[in-house]
Order: structure tokens, then C-alpha cells, then sequence
């Protein structure tokens, strides 16, 4: 079994969005989350969604899976704090199912990347079961430079060795499960995304690389890249381009 782990838990600070948290903002009528959730729904790999969410917005959020119909979703869930225990509550939510097992498969996604390619979730599945982990990178286009704490510039790293950290990252849901309760109780608490979890753990990390369009919309200037290639995807598409 394969589950979509999808976290809807952000506030829109930075998308300077006072009305509605930014994964509910719209493109064309529809909100970033359901772009999101579409690809997941529609994968033929992809058994079971699950959503953590802003307490107070899961009933909304529970109208709009019913409004478009994503029969995949089988459960909201409330968030936690931060990124880890909201994590650790989608996990715990999955973990207690009784058809998962040792080869149930969990892939961790943002809510607000909705231009997550088939393939790479794909890659994510096949990289799961041959490694035991897969963490979805995209080249690094720009220099990357090391600084001190004087913001000095101390080392300025080899771009082609770097890669960009995106999402899905995904791993066997039980195994990702029980590193997290490991970190509890070493009161480990602020890890930022699974990857660094599990090299805290000493675990090694496959790589798959993904989609360059695979933003995350944080800001402004990413919606509008978001609406950007969207448009361009449509516009192929009537064009035969």
C-alpha cells in the first residue's frame, strides 16, 4: 500500500495572505491544495491520502474533497506545533491502520506544491522499495556559498555536488514512524523535514531527482510562477505545442 502524506498546515505569512491560509488561495477558481491533491488522486500507484490541516479549516477543507470528488482521501487530520509533530500525527493516524505493514509505503508532500509530476512520485515509490528511502532533489542552478557567522563569505561550494531538496520524500511509513518516536524520547523536536530525521539517525538517503517546476508557493512571486507554468501547461496543450 501506498499512502500520500499531505501537509495543509501552513498559515500564509510570508504569502502576506490575511483572508485565507495560502494552501486554500486560488488559481481559476480552484485552490492550490486541490491542484495538489489531484495528482496524488489520479496516480495509479497511490492507494490512500491522507491530509493534515489548520484545525480550523478542516471543515472547509473536508467541502472541497467532496466538491471534487478525490475518493482517495480518507482522512483529516489536525496539525501539531511544527512540521514534526504534524508529521508524527499523520503517521501515527497511518501506523494504526490495520492494513499497513512493513511494505506500506508513505510519501511526505507540501499541500502547497502542486506541480508534482506522475513521475516522480513514480521514482519516489521505486526508489522506496529499492533503498528504503527517497528524497526528491532538483540541481542546484545557482553558486552556493558558505558563510561564517559575520556573514563572511568562508567557502564557495561546488554547485554540481549540490542538489535543491524538494518533496515528496518518502520511506516504509513503520520505519518513519518509529524514528519519530525515537526523537521523542530523546526530546528531539524541531527537525524540519524527514531527511534531516533520518540522517540524524544515522540513516542514508537515496536521491530521485524531480521536476524543476516542483516549487513550493511560499511567497507572492511563487504564485505567480505557479500561475505562470499552469498557464504555459494549458496553453501546450490547446496549441499542440
Amino acid at each position: 500500500m501506498n499512502v500520500a502524506l499531505i501537509f495543509a498546515g501552513g498559515t500564509g505569512i510570508r504569502m502576506n495572505s490575511s483572508a485565507k491560509p495560502k494552501q486554500f488561495l486560488e488559481l481559476h477558481g480552484k485552490p492550490i491544495i486541490i491542484y495538489t491533491l489531484e495528482i496524488f488522486e489520479y496516480h495509479l500507484e497511490i492507494d490512500k491520502i491522507i491530509v493534515v490541516c489548520l484545525e480550523e479549516w478542516i471543515g472547509y477543507l473536508n467541502r472541497l474533497i467532496k466538491h471534487y470528488h478525490l475518493k482517495k482521501v480518507v482522512a483529516v487530520i489536525p496539525g501539531g506545533r511544527n512540521t514534526q509533530e504534524s508529521q508524527y500525527k499523520g503517521l501515527k493516524e497511518i501506523c494504526s491502520w490495520e492494513e499497513t505493514d512493513k511494505e506500506t509505503i508513505v510519501l511526505v508532500h507540501d499541500g502547497v506544491r502542486p506541480l508534482v509530476d506522475e513521475e516522480t512520485i513514480t521514482r519516489n515509490i521505486e526508489s522506496v522499495k529499492k533503498y528504503a528511502s527517497a528524497i526528491t532533489v532538483t540541481p542546484a542552478i545557482e553558486t552556493i556559498i558558505y558563510v561564517d557567522k559575520k556573514e563572511y563569505l568562508n567557502d564557495v561550494i561546488d554547485r554540481n555536488q549540490c542538489r535543491m531538496a524538494k518533496a515528496p520524500q518518502s520511506f516504509f511509513a513503520q520505519d518513519l514512524y518509529h524514528i519519530h518516536l525515537q526523537a521523542i524520547r530523546d526530546n528531539k523536536r524541531d527537525f524540519i523535514d524527514s531527511a534531516c530525521l533520518f540522517q540524524y539517525y544515522g540513516r542514508k538517503l537515496h536521491t530521485v531527482e524531480g521536476n524543476k517546476e516542483n516549487i513550493k508557493i511560499t511567497t507572492p512571486i511563487d504564485f505567480y510562477l505557479f500561475r505562470a507554468i499552469t498557464e504555459a501547461k494549458e496553453n501546450s496543450q490547446i496549441w499542440g505545442i
